[in-house]
């Protein structure tokens, strides 16, 4: 079975740098990521992306028209256990708070200290699907 994380970002340089930092486990399979530049459109992937294999959605939280907080309640009405992670260059407590508070599994800063995201996804794929 494929197993999938979606990354939600409108910054055109988010999916190369991703495919970069998880370029082997990428090639080997281990897991896809599927890139969205935009909240609708991830919710869309979101949809077609077959129940149990979405193990991780990241997704930014400035994003034009509909913000990554906007869309994390619509995804966890849709996916309620899937874990989203938000991506924010403004970590301060009151957005850290209204991450959680809207059902968010964590929140990381920009820039993305890649070790610990790794550690995550390490994490998600050794739990039982």
């Amino acid at each position: 079975m494929t197993t999938y994380i979606v990354v939600v970002d409108d910054e055109p340089d988010v999916e190369g740098m991703f495919r970069q930092h998880f370029r082997r486990d990428l090639r080997s399979g281990r897991f896809v990521m599927e890139f969205a530049m935009s909240a609708p459109s991830a919710l869309e992937r979101v949809k077609a992306i077959p129940d149990p294999s979405l193990i991780l959605i990241l997704s930014d939280i400035n994003m034009p028209g509909m913000s990554g907080l906007e869309m994390l309640p619509k995804v966890k009405a849709d996916r309620p256990n899937v874990p989203v992670i938000m991506i924010t260059a403004y970590g301060d407590e009151a957005t850290r708070k209204k991450a959680a508070d809207l059902g968010a599994a964590g929140l990381l800063t920009k820039p993305i200290e890649f070790d610990l995201l790794r550690a995550e996804i390490d994490q998600r794929l050794q739990r039982p699907l």
